[in-house]
């Protein structure tokens, strides 16, 4: 017999019904027809992959998230993505090969074992932009600029930026020649802006007084433009290393200023999102009714290594349910007009539906002994016969 409750889903996984079905298509096509003006390339990465490949530079969190199984073909260990840009970086790598900067899109479902502790879907549908071959600023700031125009596009208002550099914190790491146990830990403090652990943590390294001050000066450079002031008197006498990252962060964070002066821009040095495979420059954006970003991204230069080629990469993410729920709240399409058409076996009729289809009208004829009128099937004309001609009548 079968059970009362076989509708339900597994947790985390939803179902995406006509009108919101619509206004996602709708986006999506919109979204990637923009990228394509901006020389985006779309590409199709595989729902499933070698576990090896899909976990390709990525840290502890992502291989949590990361479904998997093994192949009944060759016994190896497959994984269904839970992030596509692992996957994009080996076709631009391994199957483009391009010596020029190659500028990829793509949108599809991705799949984590986990929800996200503030959104708890477990299914979403990743939309993002990536440029490779390219490892000045410049890069950076286009790909920031088509996120923002993408967010633009759907409609949203108010957005904030969050800028980052995880080159400042590896470059520090580095410097104090932490070991891989040192470094995991205190990028764990770090996170969590746990500062009197930090505190702890510094006292417990032998490394010298200064390394150590400016780690517990990182949690406090975080806030607005004076953050970037702040931090060139504090690393003042860093490396080199430091020194460019921040240089580059200023100069990033100018353009932006400039060529949006009305968007809220705000620092943070110590947040270290992505941190396994970023190695530079890292951005997120937010709006005020989401506490979470709404899209993210970063450079992660050498990803491709292990597929045959290092290029410097940069790029960026969202979730496009996400978006399509939070443009829902601020544009709403009209919807496409819906003309009825009775069941009437009649040439004219017939040639008449094929050249309002063709026309990329919306026609549903009546099937023999249905339920349901024209209007409880939404539609929104009727296709009447006047004057020896079927015409269209609003209802």
């Amino acid at each position: 017999m079968q059970a009362k409750d076989s509708w339900l889903l597994p947790e985390g996984i939803e179902e995406i019904l006509p009108e919101e079905a619509a206004h996602l298509e709708n986006l999506r096509t919109q979204l990637l027809d923009l990228f394509a003006c901006w020389g985006y390339e779309l590409v199709i990465p595989p729902f499933i992959d070698f576990l090896d490949s899909l976990l390709i530079g990525a840290g502890h969190d992502l291989d949590l998230q990361t479904f998997k199984l093994t192949d009944q073909i060759s016994g190896e260990m497959l994984g269904i993505r839970a992030d596509m840009t692992p996957q994009v970086a080996r076709i631009d790598a391994h199957n483009l090969k391009h010596e020029w900067p190659t500028r990829l899109c793509y949108v599809g479902t991705i799949l984590h074992t986990r929800g996200d502790p503030l959104e708890k879907t477990r299914s979403p549908m990743q939309i993002g932009a990536e440029l490779y071959g390219h490892a000045g600023k410049e890069s950076d700031i286009e790909v920031i600029r088509l996120m923002l125009e993408m967010l633009a596009m759907t409609g949203l208002l108010n957005v904030h930026l969050d800028l980052g550099h995880v080159g400042i914190y590896r470059a520090l790491a580095k410097q104090a020649q932490l070991t891989c146990a040192q470094e995991s830990e205190l990028f764990d403090v770090l996170q969590r802006k746990a500062r009197p652990e930090l505190a702890e943590l510094m006292d417990s390294y032998a490394i010298a007084s200064e390394l150590k001050t400016l780690f517990l000066k990182l949690p406090e450079l975080n806030g607005d433009r004076d953050v970037l002031n702040k931090a060139q008197v504090i690393f003042a006498h860093a490396n080199e290393e430091v020194q460019q990252a921040l240089a580059d962060l200023t100069a990033i964070a100018d353009t932006l200023a400039t060529r949006f002066p009305a968007l809220a821009i705000s620092f943070d040095l110590a947040e270290l999102r992505g941190y396994h495979y970023h190695t530079g420059m890292v951005f997120a954006a937010f709006v005020p009714s989401i506490g979470r970003e709404i899209a993210r991204g970063g450079r992660y230069d050498n990803i491709g290594a292990v597929f045959g080629r290092a290029r410097p990469a940069t790029g960026f993410s969202a979730d496009l349910k996400l978006l399509t729920a939070l443009s829902k709240k601020t544009s709403i399409k009209p919807q496409r007009a819906l003309i009825f058409a009775p069941c009437v076996d009649d040439a004219a009729l017939n040639e008449t539906i094929r050249a309002l289809r063709a026309d990329h009208q919306a026609v549903i004829q009546q099937l023999p002994d249905q339920t349901g009128t024209a209007q409880d099937l939404g539609c929104t004309a009727i296709l009447e016969f006047v004057n020896h001609q079927w015409v269209i009548r609003p209802l």
